[in-house]
């Protein structure tokens, strides 16, 4: 069946499409019912099963005869390590830690607070909690004290499990004194911390609080799997909100499971066995759903890579470890593909390396764009893949299903909606605007399975930021439009589409302008205040390793170029040529603190941004053109 078909098939009968992908699913009480409307734009799915994640992700791969088979493949150049962790060893190192955890005291519903580098073990506590029906909350290890704290707080954790260290090209970012500050420093304590001493730095343990996350499975019985319920949360991830507060997007377990196993066939083409890469981060909810969560549930091998895109050692490092590890779908953020073109723009690393194994590349977290989209097509030879989706989500809202069909690619556009989505383009009205015209995008409830259901402790704060703005819509904070096709273009956040004397304009478009231009690496436009046009748009340029010309040549034919393919309107004039853009850890462009930096008002260090100097930068660079005086 191809897409049409498959869509039109959910569309006519949406519980009952679900029902059919949960048979997937080992449950110890099966779903007799698929949706449960809660009222007030709330929903759950597979509410009445009994099910356990750790079960379906592990054991029962076991069981079929497939212990043997590689798990999770931990690749760390920055600690020179590879290790192969097969399913039937999974299982033993789950139980154990699971057993662990019980054995000191922690029970179904308690929340776990997991602060840890990209480890196994990182994975191995995931899905030990899963495994005895705790929460588990993922803290980026070497997250700021304050910030940790705030998630202490919120979560209420009765035990955290963390590293002593993360290794970092040519550092060591000691994890133990941010987390004995943050505990300090909050209201809630934690009755218990499991510290994984790392050897190149072990850090100092408390006496009745700290346990070694070996030595406190010395003697103690494996967990058996707890069934639990189908709207029992698997997980809570925190994501920033406008507020400044911290958003604790749950995950139900039922949901997560049918959802995630369904993609990993339909969307990203891959059959159990096969090797799967999501080069990111477990703090990050690609980290959960797809290192974690569906490659295990699916029964692929899963790789956890502690390491950079460039710099460890080099440009070539993504070839090399796809090329070893035999991997046949990888997934990137648009951001590590660009680091990886500016250093080597003609793509000569690729052809150092057996890349026969590769059948598909995805990139998500930011708008790919289309230059560094047939780069990687030109260079990798297979099909690549923008999609996009959110913390919020989960998996994909609008997405090329390879393993259904593989649509015609239409560079800048994430594709067409998948089975459980209906997207719509709202005007400012909350109706749908016309093909082509640029809205809010917003998906009609409700949400399909492995959605957000809530937030965790804010109900209330859940429906006033998503489902207030289009009642019967989830606002998903994108603006973008739709094609005649269907197609989506995912063209900024919400905040990023400008006003230049009265034309709403999006800075994806001139962005795209901008990265097309053989010199340009990477970019950037924000839109800042202007007392005769109310906002005017400012270009920040990184240029290509190797490019020796004039800054201002440069400029000047961006400039023309988004004079020429957008016109006068956007009355684009100004740009900066930038070594840095400054990025989350997960390589989202922090827009909003430059607008905050360039319009002179207070601004607060983002939580997750991977080096605050880069600020400083940012302003320096701003100063040149008249912007940031204050």
């Amino acid at each position: 069946m191809g897409y049409q078909t498959i869509y039109n098939a959910w569309k006519a009968d949406p519980e009952g499409f679900w029902l059919n992908a949960a048979e997937a699913i080992d449950w110890v009480e099966a779903p007799q019912q698929a949706l449960t409307d809660k009222g007030d734009g709330l929903y759950e799915w597979f509410a009445d099963t009994k099910v356990n994640t750790c079960w379906n992700a592990v054991d029962r791969h076991v069981e079929a005869g497939r212990g043997a088979q590689a798990a999770i493949i931990y690749d760390s150049p920055v600690t020179d390590t590879k290790e192969t962790i097969t399913y039937a060893d999974l299982k033993t190192r789950v139980a154990n830690l699971a057993g662990a955890l019980r054995a000191q005291g922690v029970e179904k519903g308690d929340r776990v607070i997991i602060y840890m580098p990209m480890v196994p073990q990182a994975l191995e506590a995931m899905l030990a909690c899963g495994r005895i029906g705790a929460i588990h909350s993922v803290v980026f290890g070497g997250f700021a004290a304050n910030e940790l704290a705030v998630r202490i707080d919120d979560a209420t954790p009765k035990a955290i499990i963390a590293a002593s260290c993360g290794i970092e090209p040519g550092r060591i970012v000691e994890y133990k004194p941010l987390l004995d500050a943050a505990i300090e420093a909050s209201t809630h304590k934690p009755e218990l911390c499991v510290i994984l001493q790392r050897e190149q730095h072990r850090a100092d343990m408390i006496d009745g609080r700290d346990v070694d996350y070996y030595g406190c499975q010395d003697g103690v019985e494996p967990a058996d799997c707890l069934p639990v319920e189908g709207n029992h949360p698997s997980y809570i991830l925190y994501t920033s909100g406008t507020t400044g507060q911290p958003k604790g997007v749950i995950r139900h377990t039922a949901g997560q499971l049918v959802a995630l196993n369904w993609t990993m066939q339909a969307i990203y083409n891959i059959k159990p066995g096969e090797v799967f890469w999501a080069a990111s981060d477990v703090g990050w909810v690609v980290g959960h759903s797809y290192i974690c969560y569906a490659p295990l549930i699916h029964g692929n091998t899963t790789i956890v890579f502690e390491g950079k895109p460039v710099g460890t050692p080099d440009a070539g490092t993504f070839w090399r470890v796809i090329s070893e590890h035999n991997v046949t779908s990888f997934f990137t953020a648009p951001t590590a593909l660009r680091a990886v073109k500016r250093e080597d723009p003609e793509g000569t690393m690729v052809k150092d390396y057996d890349m026969s194994c590769l059948g598909q590349v995805y990139l998500a977290g930011e708008r790919a764009d289309p230059d560094t989209l047939e780069w990687a097509q030109h260079h990798l030879k297979v099909p690549v893949i923008d999609h996009w989706w959110q913390t919020e989500t989960g998996w994909a809202i609008a997405a090329n299903p390879l393993g259904v069909e593989e649509l015609p690619i239409k560079l800048g556009s994430p594709a067409k909606a998948m089975p459980g989505y209906q997207v719509d383009i709202l005007g400012d009205d909350g109706h749908p605007v016309a093909d082509g015209e640029l809205g809010a995008i917003a998906v009609k409830l409700p949400l399909p399975p492995g959605t957000l259901p809530t937030l965790w402790n804010a109900e209330a704060r859940f429906k006033s930021s998503y489902l207030e703005a289009f009642p019967g819509y989830y606002e998903t904070g994108d603006a973008g439009m739709k094609d005649e096709d269907g197609y989506l273009y995912i063209m900024a956040r919400t905040d990023d589409v400008i006003n230049v004397a009265g034309h709403r304009l999006s800075t994806g478009g001139m962005e795209e302008v901008l990265a097309a231009h053989k010199d340009v690496a990477e970019c950037a436009v924000i839109g800042v205040s202007d007392s005769l046009k109310g906002q005017m748009p400012v270009g920040f340029l990184c240029l290509n390793a190797g490019c020796d010309r004039a800054p201002e040549d440069v400029i000047k034919e961006v400039v023309a170029d988004v004079r020429n393919q957008i016109g006068p309107v956007a009355a684009f004039k100004k740009a900066v040529v930038v070594d840095r853009l400054p990025k989350t850890r997960s390589g989202k462009i922090l827009r909003g603190t430059m607008v905050s930096i360039a319009d002179g008002k207070e601004w607060k260090m983002p939580a997750t941004i991977d080096d605050p100097a880069i600020l400083d930068e940012i302003g320096e660079a701003l100063k040149t053109i008249g912007y940031a005086q204050t």
